[in-house]
Order: C-alpha cells, then sequence, then structure tokens
C-alpha cells in the first residue's frame, strides 16, 4: 500500500507534536523543519484538526496541539482518517469501472492486504514513534 504525501506529511507532523506534547508549534516551523509547503501543510493541519486529532489556535500566540494523549493516537486511525483514495477502482462505493468485477480473485486478496496493513497500523500508536525532542536553541544544519 502507498500512502499520499499528504497523509505522509500528517504523520510527521503528529509525531513532531508527540516529542513535545504540551507544546504549541506554527505552521511555518513545521514547514522549515520538514522542508515543506506551508500552503500544503496548512491543508494538512486542517483535516487533523477536523479529525480530531490536533487542536488550533489562530491569531498571535497560536498554533496546533495534540488533541490527545499521544498514547491514544493509532496510526491506523490517523491514516483511515485521511487516505481518502481506495487501493483500487473496485473497492470504490460505486464499484468503478472494471470489467472484471465479476470473476476477479485479485479484489479479496488486495482488501486482505489493506486490512493487514491497517491492523498493523492499529497496534502502533503515535508515542511509539514521536520524534525526540530538540534542545531548545537548536539549528538545522544547511
Amino acid at each position: 500500500m502507498r500512502l499520499t504525501s499528504f497523509t505522509d506529511f500528517a504523520l510527521r507532523t503528529l509525531m513532531r507534536l508527540a516529542s513535545e506534547p504540551a507544546r504549541s508549534f506554527a505552521t511555518n516551523e513545521i514547514a522549515s523543519e520538514f522542508k515543506i509547503s506551508r500552503h500544503h501543510l496548512a491543508k494538512v493541519v486542517r483535516d487533523l484538526a477536523s479529525g480530531g486529532f490536533i487542536t488550533t489556535q489562530r491569531g498571535v500566540g497560536g498554533g496546533f496541539v495534540l488533541a490527545r494523549p499521544p498514547q491514544s493516537i493509532t496510526l491506523g486511525e490517523v491514516v483511515r482518517a485521511l487516505e481518502g483514495e481506495p487501493l483500487v477502482e473496485c473497492f470504490r462505493e460505486d464499484g468503478g469501472a472494471c470489467v472484471l468485477t465479476a470473476r476477479c480473485r485479485l479484489k479479496g486478496r488486495l482488501a486482505a492486504a489493506r486490512e493487514a496493513f491497517l491492523r498493523e497500523l492499529d497496534v502502533t500508536t503515535l508515542a511509539e514513534c514521536a520524534y525526540p525532542s530538540r534542545p531548545r536553541g537548536w539549528q538545522q544544519a544547511s
């Protein structure tokens, strides 16, 4: 299974927040640290907030923090919330336009593989994957 870059950015952001769960982070800070677009990260933050993973506060002194303890958030929960695209066309709600659907022997195996992948992520918490916190004043080498 392949995760979208959107979900990858979300997981990395959550892992960073989990390294300092009491601290509020700014979008610019995370975008700079991970060398990703601030605009794209703002969309990730929006979806993480609507999924209940983070809380946000706008304005001066604003930012975002984990909405729950990192031990209570599983990677599977995050991936399910953010990965909107079905693995293959026949997994779409409308069944897609696959001409092999009636006699396909692949769909069941792909569904089982996807579930095994998500089951593994379901037993992995954000706390287990948190980045080590960095000392104050740490500067990344350019």
